[in-house]
């Protein structure tokens, strides 16, 4: 008999946790999600549209074994604690799990692991609470607004374009993509010119003629204005102004994705899988514990007794004038705050004392994190920022030269935020001072179209357009990517051929819904939902009434893309040969299907590697049914020679046998000498 059985989603959690706790404690994983939406009723929603959009769940495909064994569990247990990820869909996890293993409202309780050290789960376990159940209502609206989004607009691009799938919020990041695109085949560059004069190694901009703005569109402008300077400047006014350069405020879900797609090269979905295991626990020698805080948060709030612990740490390490103040964020509708920033679970783990704990990617995303939460508790930088104007028959000239006076945080934030020198020469600091340049140049210039979204860029426009949430980002990336609407150039996305047909015909139907607006509006009702202040069916009904027509309409108006013509006639008929899509990819096929059902075969060339050494066949390339591929002989199944290496004429002076390619390296395959 277990006295307190713990159940939380992942195995690694489980395993760090149950070291903090005592006998009387067992904890287990549900290993995520154990029950999802069915694929029954109208057109296999797995809601019921016409009783209050009631759902129906059904255990995930291989989870019914664990749903029994956790039963057995709970039976065996005097108490449950239900321990998932403190956010909705962790709500919704928990309350899935009370309601498929029958667990009575006397027998469970709800806590919230924030952070996975000692302290905090003990802390939690020490303060239960419940299920909040708006939390949990406000997750199933979602999931039933992205199933009945998902399936009919999904049935639809199937049936009408060479689309795969479309959705609430993936549809939209697409759109910002598409626009992205049109924009910049629209965009016709416009002519510019500067004029800079030179003092060794200090460059001047022309940017006033006496008090107007300067802008040359020609190269005859320049070369008139040229013609009116002289090779002698005079220093007109200096001013030098202290400025404070702050520090940025810790993590977020999206600043980390941001910095870390824009500092490290890790894509968000990456980010997000290394950052789940710094929060879950690392081996670090003497305990297993959780290097950072629960990584799904738009808060930058610190807890005061993380801000203690570091002002402590920053006087003991860099002196008390290196301390500064915790930033504080506006308050706007979007953010939830319902965790801390993401941080470091203790300021004295820094990343030189664990780094031979964690894998390379691993070590620079926590250094990162820690580095971003101590330099926002750091003081300002001080700069002295020089302006010089200098005149030339009214023709006035601009140099800035800046001095970093107090590193500040900088003494620990440089390697991601530079600041250099820039000094500017004794003669520029008199004011009446006559200066003579060694060049006046002119350089035509052209206007720039706006730049396609980077991943970091793209996560950053969603969020200010409020589409989405945090934890949703790296997974939207990832479907457009894989359904093929975008591909990444030069880490950019560029929408495909599909990409932009799916978003023309969907916005020929549904401009209305497939917006940044309504998308934006329907992120805020499904947080009133989460606050208790709106009724999730009705949400759920207006959106549906509004939308059901919508695609009905679709159905039966939107015309359906032809196939792409081959330029090859059918050898059957006559008719024309076109590319068609089916379960296991693209085929050839007559356009005259029914009537002709010709399919053009896939000519396989071999790729022939050696002779065979067991028989008098061929050594040649083959592929499994997932596209690996090895090395077989032709005259399979007479001869069972197969390899996943390459085979080769060289042989093993040790046993004879034929030695393959491995990793660049020959080895021979049954005594594996190089």
């Amino acid at each position: 008999m277990t006295k307190n059985l713990v159940i939380v989603e992942s195995p690694s959690k489980s395993k760090t946790i149950e070291k903090y706790l005592g006998n009387d404690y067992k904890v287990v994983s549900s290993k995520g999600h154990i029950r999802d939406l069915a694929t029954s009723g109208k057109y296999g929603l797995g809601v019921d549209v016409d009783n209050n959009f009631e759902p129906s769940y059904i255990a995930i495909s291989g989870k019914k074994k664990l749903i029994s064994d956790l039963k057995k569990q709970v039976k065996d247990s005097d108490k449950v604690i239900l321990a998932t990820d403190p956010d909705r869909e962790g709500e919704a996890i928990s309350w899935h799990l009370k309601d498929a293993l029958g667990i009575s409202d006397k027998k469970y309780e709800r806590v919230l692991f924030h952070e996975i050290t000692k302290n905090k789960v003990i802390e939690a376990i020490n303060n239960p609470t419940k299920i909040d159940f708006n939390l949990v209502k406000s997750q199933e609206t979602r999931r039933i607004l992205d199933r009945i989004i998902g399936f009919r607009l999904s049935k639809l691009m199937q049936s009408k374009t060479g689309g795969k799938s479309a959705g609430r919020v993936q549809s939209v990041a697409l759109k910002l993509i598409v626009d992205r695109e049109r924009e910049i085949e629209a965009f016709s560059p416009e002519e510019y010119w500067t004029i800079s004069a030179f003092f060794n190694d200090i460059e001047a901009n022309l940017f006033k003629y006496k008090s107007d703005d300067v802008e040359i569109k020609s190269i005859d402008q320049a070369d008139e204005i040229l013609d009116n300077l002289s090779n002698n400047f005079i220093v007109e006014n200096i001013e030098t102004k202290k400025k404070n350069k702050k520090s940025k405020a810790p993590f977020t879900t999206s600043t980390l994705q941001q910095d870390a797609s824009n500092k490290l090269n890790f894509p968000a979905k990456k980010t997000m899988s290394i950052a789940q295991k710094l929060y879950e626990g690392k081996d670090i020698g003497v305990e297993t514990v959780g290097l950072i805080t629960y990584m799904r948060t738009d808060s930058i709030r610190l807890s005061d007794e993380f801000i203690a612990s570091t002002y402590h740490f920053i006087e003991e390490n860099y002196g008390k004038e290196y301390i500064g103040y915790a930033k504080t964020a506006k308050k706007t509708e979007n953010v939830q705050d319902a965790h801390e920033a993401i941080r470091p679970t203790s300021i004295l783990r820094t990343p030189e004392v664990v780094k031979k704990y964690l894998t390379n990617d691993e070590y620079k995303l926590y250094k990162m994190i820690y580095y971003r939460a101590l330099a926002s508790l750091m003081a300002d930088a001080k700069v002295d920022v020089t302006s010089v104007i200098l005149n030339n028959n009214d023709y006035k000239f601009k140099v800035n030269g800046q001095i970093l006076i107090s590193d500040g945080y900088l003494k620990v934030y440089s390697e991601y935020e530079s600041s250099e020198d820039k000094i500017l020469p004794d003669e520029l600091k008199k004011k009446d001072n006559v200066l003579t340049t060694n060049k006046i140049e002119k350089k035509q210039h052209f206007t720039n179209p706006p730049s396609r979204y980077t991943e970091a860029k793209l996560i950053k426009e969603m969020e200010e357009l409020g589409i989405g949430r945090p934890s949703t980002y790296a997974k939207i990336l990832d479907t457009i990517k894989e359904r093929n609407y975008v591909v990444l150039e030069e880490k950019k996305f560029k929408p495909t051929d599909i990409g932009i047909e799916t978003t023309d015909k969907l916005q020929e139907f549904f401009s209305d819904i497939i917006n940044v607006k309504y998308t934006a509006d329907m992120e805020n009702d499904l947080d009133f939902i989460a606050l208790g202040n709106l009724n999730e069916v009705k949400v759920l009904r207006d959106f549906y009434n509004k939308f059901e027509p919508e695609v009905k309409k679709a159905f039966g108006e939107m015309e359906k893309v032809p196939p792409k013509e081959t330029g090859e006639a059918c050898p059957s008929c006559g008719n024309k040969l076109v590319v068609r899509k089916g379960k296991y990819g693209e085929f050839v096929a007559c356009s005259n299907y029914p009537e002709c059902k010709y399919i053009k075969k896939e000519e396989k060339s071999l790729v022939e590697v050696m002779d065979c050494p067991k028989c008098d066949g061929k050594i040649i390339e083959k592929k499994t049914r997932r596209g690996k591929l090895f090395y077989g002989c032709s005259n399979y199944p007479k001869c069972d020679f197969a390899s996943w290496d390459k085979p080769t004429n060289n042989k093993c002076e040790k046993c004879g046998a034929n030695l393959v390619e491995k990793k660049q390296n020959l080895v021979c395959p049954n005594c594996e000498k190089k």
